[in-house]
């Protein structure tokens, strides 16, 4: 029988102390095992970078912070210009920390400058989309904060990386791809065109790709932390002094003057002005579990919203992947990011978004009531979390013509749209023994980037997550020194006070439908996390893009190959139009902390080339 069909079969019982489903399924990739540390990232040599840490005794922040500067200098799919956000659990406080390294839009982004270029949205690529760097930030922060080692080790085997590395084929053919943007920047060209004027001016897979500039950024991080060091600093103070560096220092400068000489707009003073913020994550209790989330500047709320809908229901009662568990959480999902398109943003920034209205569980009772059991709803509006707040809703006229502005586009699939809509970043997933426990989903500045003068730092493209028109959603209308309401968001759980659960993955708007699939399949149907990260998710598009034109397909509706025609037939006649795939389901990564036994399992899907080592 077909792995993945076998998948649809399986009913299991599962309480994390106990066991997993009693039939375990064959997946196409073996589950990790390990008792001392996991580590699980976007590529086998990132994820061997992390295995490197842990060996030489870093904890799950170090071996982390590894792992996130290999993936950015491997443009896996992000650079070191791009962003990051985590979430942390810490076993010394037994507390979950939200790490918000997002950056901001410079001086002199707003909507009547971009209108004024002929934008409806800030442009998918170039300098002009970029905010300012994040990673960096968050990667120094991190490692202060949380790590046990200095930067130099951190940022070793990411140095050996830009020195040279075999160029795997995705990424090379993604620059050979993408090579008539890149020529119009003339730092891109000179990193990621070594065969200029050749047929193919890509690196071929294989080739050794040299990042000579990018090293030498690297090394002035490490060379700031070292002299600090010598003079008597803490690990902690010599690492901000690297930070300080970056952002206020000769490498801020070259960035702000390679990115205004290419026509953007990010100053010196932005950069100074950016902070990493250490925040309180938001969370909804499901059945027992703890599920943390970042907060509003990401989507991650919505799936915490989906979740107090679905929590109503009976799920496991109606089979997996049946017609009726599919057209249950299409639906409630399409509440849940109906409320996501309209009122998340920047809580920094007026007006704030009505979360304690949105994450209220008497909200989510109310919104349930709207489902349509026996048709698709492609008119779905975003609801009035106000009256949760005993306040009053200012916006009821924008609400009430919501599917009026957008761009509806009821045509068929076609490549272009599902490239905007799924755009790919990474992930990064690490434990320890000692109860350190990360989920991080970087991403920003990938190809074709823009790189930022002489630093080999590609740009971050976050800057058309923004929208120009309030109509839209007046929480995200682009301001200068505000964060765009960004699709990454890595997933926690803990249970009886102790993390089980951490998992992430990539690709733009498909990240919460499929992060909650997955999260289902453990909770609610006892897959072991390698089995719900390889098992057969749907995939709706009846919610505005994230990127690019913005554009939704009320119905549309991807399912898995292995779907049973009588499942399709039901779910047609239920008004979705369906589409096929042969892998639905990532890329996923996840790590189970298996508190019977004192183990980790990890799932990473087998759906891209995310990998993991346990030990």
């Amino acid at each position: 029988m077909n792995k993945l069909l076998t998948l649809f079969l399986i009913i299991s019982f599962h309480s994390f102390g106990q066991s997993f489903n009693t039939f375990p399924v064959q997946t196409q990739k073996p589950p990790l095992h390990g008792k001392n540390w996991m580590a699980i990232t976007g590529k086998p040599l990132a994820a061997t970078a992390g295995a490197m840490i842990f060996s030489k005794g870093g904890n799950a922040i170090d071996a982390s912070c590894a792992m996130l500067a290999s993936t950015c200098t491997m443009w896996d799919v992000l650079s070191w210009g791009g962003e990051t956000q985590a979430l942390i659990y810490n076993p010394k406080t037994k507390k979950v920390i939200a790490l918000n390294a997002l950056g901001v839009a410079p001086t002199g982004a707003t909507a009547d400058f971009y209108k004024s270029k002929g934008y409806n949205y800030p442009p998918e690529f170039g300098p002009l989309a970029a905010v300012t760097p994040g990673t960096p930030g968050g990667l120094l922060t991190m490692l202060a904060e949380y790590g046990t080692m200095s930067l130099k080790e951190v940022l070793a085997p990411a140095m050996q990386l830009a020195e040279g590395y075999p160029i795997e084929a995705q990424t090379a053919n993604a620059i050979e791809k993408g090579k008539a943007q890149i020529k119009q920047w003339p730092y891109s060209k000179k990193v990621f065109l070594p065969h200029l004027g050749k047929e193919r001016e890509a690196p071929e897979a294989g080739e050794i790709f040299v990042q000579n500039e990018l090293l030498q950024t690297l090394q002035k991080l490490v060379y700031t932390e070292q002299e600090a060091l010598k003079k008597g600093k803490s690990r902690k103070e010599a690492i901000y002094a690297a930070y300080d560096r970056f952002y206020k220092g000769d490498i801020a400068k070259e960035i702000a003057r390679g990115t205004q000489e290419q026509g953007g707009l990010i100053t010196e003073q932005d950069l100074a002005n950016w902070k990493v913020k250490i925040e309180e994550p938001t969370m909804t209790n499901y059945k027992g579990y703890e599920v943390y989330k970042l907060q509003e500047w990401t989507q991650g709320p919505v799936m915490l919203q989906a979740l107090n809908i679905l929590e109503n229901f009976d799920l496991k009662s109606m089979g997996y992947n049946t017609s009726r568990y599919i057209h249950t959480l299409y639906q409630s999902m399409n509440l849940a990011f109906a409320d996501r398109d309209f009122y998340y943003g920047d809580p920094a920034f007026e007006p704030k978004s009505p979360m304690k209205g949105l994450l209220s569980k008497d909200y989510a009772k109310e919104r349930l009531k709207l489902i349509n059991w026996e048709k698709n709803d492609p008119n779905v509006k975003p609801g009035d979390p106000y009256p949760f707040e005993n306040k009053l809703n200012p916006y009821l006229d924008l609400i009430n013509n919501f599917n009026k502005v957008g761009k509806v586009n009821p045509g068929p699939m076609n490549e272009d749209f599902l490239k905007e809509f799924t755009s790919g970043t990474t992930s990064v997933i690490a434990s320890d023994k000692e109860g350190w426990v990360v989920s991080i989903t970087p991403s920003g500045g990938w190809v074709p980037a823009c790189i930022a003068g002489n630093t080999g730092v590609g740009l971050s493209q976050r800057m058309q997550s923004f929208v120009l028109d309030p109509k839209e959603n007046p929480f995200n209308v682009v301001e200068p020194g505000k964060r765009p309401r960004v699709t990454l968001t890595p997933s926690m759980a803990l249970k009886d006070g102790k993390p089980v659960l951490a998992f992430a993955k990539q690709a733009g708007d498909e990240q919460d439908q499929l992060l909650l699939q997955f999260f289902l399949n453990v909770v609610e149907f006892g897959m072991t996390v390698q089995e719900a990260c390889e098992a057969p998710s749907f995939k709706t598009y009846q919610m505005y893009s994230s990127f690019g034109k913005h554009e939704k397909k009320p119905g549309a509706l991807t399912l898995n190959d292995a779907m049973p025609d009588w499942t399709r037939a039901e779910l047609r006649s239920k008004g979705y139009t369906l589409d096929f795939q042969p892998r639905t389901s990532g890329p996923i990564n996840a790590i189970f902390l298996d508190w019977k036994h004192g183990t980790f399992w990890g799932g990473s899907s087998n759906h891209g080339e995310d990998y993991g080592i346990g030990w």
